[in-house]
């Protein structure tokens, strides 16, 4: 099955590649000629993974995934949640201000629990799919280790002690919101 995933981020592709291994041909958006920036305008990363998934589907006419990720903090009533990729400024992405600004907002907390959430749309033949993956954990207090991306150095799944960028990417990719939501979608996609 070959499936367009909607998304132009160097570090996601590659990591949804090696959890669907062979199970499914995953072309990028290069791959079918579209090089848009699509526009994540919604309030709940459902409906930001729903109108990119649209998008592409309503322009390219090609089966399609795309997802949202948002990093839900407890003490922060869920922020920096749909808006985890532009915490630090609304305009662009920049990860390490982003580290930054949630590091600081959180200085002192005694509660530090969070969640990672991962929100996929599928559009399968013109119907709409919608698969979610969570992991809990919490939010340290300083950046750990050097493997992933994003928030991977401040985020500590529960009962492993350890964030995600000390994890290691292959055993982040075996037990992420993401791997979660992932096999959901292959799942479905061979129950078919």
């Amino acid at each position: 099955m070959k499936l367009v995933i909607a998304t132009n981020n160097t570090h996601k592709l590659s990591e949804f590649s090696t959890i669907l291994g062979e199970k499914v041909e995953l072309l990028s958006m290069a791959d079918i000629g579209c090089h848009d920036d699509i526009p994540e305008t919604a309030d709940t990363l459902e409906g930001n993974a729903l109108q990119k998934a649209r998008y592409i589907y309503e322009r390219y006419g090609v089966d399609v995934f795309a997802d949202d990720t948002g990093l839900e903090v407890k003490v922060l009533n869920g922020r920096p949640g749909v808006f985890t990729a532009r915490y630090a400024y609304p305009d662009r992405h920049d990860t390490e201000a982003n580290t930054t600004k949630l590091l600081a907002e959180m200085e002192g907390a005694a509660d530090r629990s969070a969640r990672f959430r991962t929100v996929i749309a599928l559009i399968l033949g013109g119907k709409e799919y919608v698969f979610e993956g969570i992991v809990n954990g919490t939010i340290t207090t300083e950046r750990r280790g050097t493997d992933g991306f994003g928030y991977d150095p401040v985020f500590s799944p529960e009962d492993t002690g350890k964030t995600f960028a000390e994890l290691g990417v292959e055993q982040k990719n075996r037990m992420s919101h993401r791997a979660r939501a992932v096999q959901k979608l292959c799942d479905f996609i061979l129950s078919l």
